[in-house]
């Protein structure tokens, strides 16, 4: 049972059927074993909660959980087509000049092969020549430097697309 005082759009989700609460999680992570912590420790009283479930969840995701969230990251630069998400969260490149979008994708390969996964940062609110500085500073990093780094901007993925998850209107 929810209380009174929990968001409607938190509510609604506390409410879900589980099938359902995990394909809702899944959209936002494509982490099974984050979508599992957070379904289990519902109801949440808060978003913060929920929030903080998540900081929690993505803290002791292994390795092979951590590639299995990345891999539903489209590139910087080429979000998935009919994705409304990864396009609003990868604004800052949809602009940006020809030149850049070419910089960027050769940087992304750059990184993914050193790295055997996708450039992964939380792009929502960046510039296209923020990201393309990003990977540049970050493609120098040691492997485990890089896996951590990737730990936390899911994490802030996932923030923001859970609070537009209990943020919405039925």
């Amino acid at each position: 049972m929810t209380s009174t005082s929990t968001p409607p759009g938190l509510a609604r989700f506390n409410d879900m059927e589980e099938r359902a609460a995990l394909v809702a999680l899944h959209e936002a992570c494509a982490s099974t074993e984050w979508g599992r912590r957070l379904l289990a420790a519902r109801p949440y009283a808060t978003a913060e909660d929920l929030y903080t479930a998540s900081d929690a969840a993505m803290a002791e995701l292994t390795a092979a959980d951590l590639a299995e969230a990345m891999a539903g990251h489209p590139p910087i630069g080429r979000p998935k087509p009919g994705d409304p998400t990864s396009a609003r969260e990868q604004a800052g490149m949809a602009g940006a000049a020809e030149d850049l979008r070419a910089e960027m994708l050769e940087l992304n390969l750059a990184y993914q092969e050193r790295f055997g996964h996708v450039f992964l940062i939380c792009a929502t609110g960046r510039t296209g020549e923020q990201m393309r500085d990003a990977v540049k500073e970050r493609i120098g990093n040691a492997p485990e430097q890089e896996r951590e780094i990737v730990r936390t901007e899911l994490g802030k993925i996932n923030r923001i697309r859970l609070a537009r998850l209990v943020e919405e209107d039925a």
